[in-house]
């Protein structure tokens, strides 16, 4: 299948014109948002089957039911893109299995000063600070509102919640919970945050002590008994990973995603910033793509490992290909998401990983996708 995407825009965006990526990313926002707007036009009948034509593949060996809901395929939407659920109904459009809105707080925030997203093109990455900016918790609830009473999703739709940042962190649980109890009616499952780098002292709540409180008040209000997931950073040690292992099985969470971005600056080819100019191991910012690919997986098999296959990873971090998302899903994810390499490698990334991942399916001789969770442990 040819791609447009690779053959002409990547190489312009990359390489040649020098947008700000933040710019860009609204701009894609914006189609992304006309895309999906609730409700039946001409318009809309006419493009719509066009894009899933190009963009989706359905096939029943890549579908699996997690948590009661129904995956048709493995490959969902990172958090982080969509933060204010604009584009909520375009994104079953091109090919995803699932999206996560978010990151969403409690209170509107603007976040850091800009300039605050770069590309860091010579390792296939991007360097971020954004500090979860976004219109807060109560916005987005009457938007999906809106959007739900003409039209719900066809695919799962998560809502990633971080906390504010005036919120003190001794009153962390209490905004989760507001939150929360908001945007209920509209999640499918909803994910705590406590592992973005830009907000201070957020990666702290990661600690059984701090971590603890905040389940706590998300399970009681979890009238329907939703999943609730937990992300993590990549930078945590094992016997960190090992406390909110426990607390997630203690607290009854459905999952964990691992992993969030990541601090490290090792072995990076990109030394400074094109916006800035300044050295990239002396800006503020979590890395994602291509350099947290292998640190992902790592924690990836270690969690599954340590738990049995009985927690239900997702895995993040560094997937741009069929292989990438095969490691994962052999590594012991369950479901996939992506962003980074979404935007290197543009919308057809979604079938071209689909289809390879189906012939993994074939090369190895399974039958569908969830017997291939965990497989290298089974080696």
């Amino acid at each position: 299948m040819k791609d447009p995407y690779r053959q002409f825009v990547r190489p312009l965006l990359f390489h040649g014109v020098t947008l700000d990526p933040e710019f860009l990313h609204h701009r894609m926002m914006d189609l992304l948002t006309w895309l999906g707007q609730p409700g039946k036009s001409a318009l809309m009948e006419h493009i719509r089957p066009r894009l899933q034509q190009q963009f989706c593949l359905r096939a029943p060996q890549l579908a699996q039911t997690c948590w009661g809901l129904n995956f048709a395929n493995p490959l969902g939407l990172a958090a982080g893109f969509d933060k204010d659920g604009t584009a909520a109904l375009a994104w079953p459009l091109l090919g995803f299995g699932f999206a996560e809105l978010g990151t969403v707080t409690r209170h509107p925030q603007p976040g850091n000063p800009q300039p605050r997203l770069f590309r860091l093109v010579q390792d296939e990455a991007v360097l971020n600070r954004m500090g979860f900016n976004n219109d807060g918790a109560e916005i987005l609830a009457e938007r999906l509102g809106e959007y739900w009473a003409t039209e719900r999703p066809s695919i799962p739709i998560g809502i990633n919640l971080g906390k504010s940042k005036v919120t003190k962190l001794a009153d962390a649980a209490e905004d989760y919970r507001f939150s929360f109890q908001r945007l209920y009616p509209y999640g499918d499952y909803f994910v705590v945050n406590v592992s973005s780098p830009n907000t201070p002292g957020l990666r702290s709540l990661q600690a059984a002590d701090q971590l603890a409180p905040i389940l706590a008040a998300l399970q009681e209000e979890n009238r329907a008994g939703k999943p609730i997931l937990v992300k993590i950073a990549p930078d945590l040690a094992w016997p960190d990973i090992d406390a909110v292992i426990d607390l997630a099985l203690s607290h009854g969470l459905a999952g964990i995603i691992a992993t969030n971005t990541t601090t490290a600056r090792t072995g990076l080819k990109t030394k400074s910033l094109l916006q800035t100019g300044n050295l990239v191991a002396e800006e503020a910012g979590g890395i994602s793509g291509a350099p947290l690919r292998q640190r992902s997986t790592e924690v990836i098999h270690y969690i599954y490992q340590r738990t049995g296959g009985s927690l239900p990873i997702v895995g993040v971090g560094g997937i741009f290909t069929a292989a990438d998302a095969w490691e994962k899903i052999t590594a012991g994810a369950t479901l996939l998401q992506t962003y980074t390499g979404w935007i290197y490698e543009g919308p057809w990334m979604v079938r071209r990983v689909l289809e390879g991942l189906l012939a993994k399916l074939d090369e190895h001789q399974l039958t569908t996708i969830a017997d291939a969770v965990g497989l290298n442990h089974r080696a």
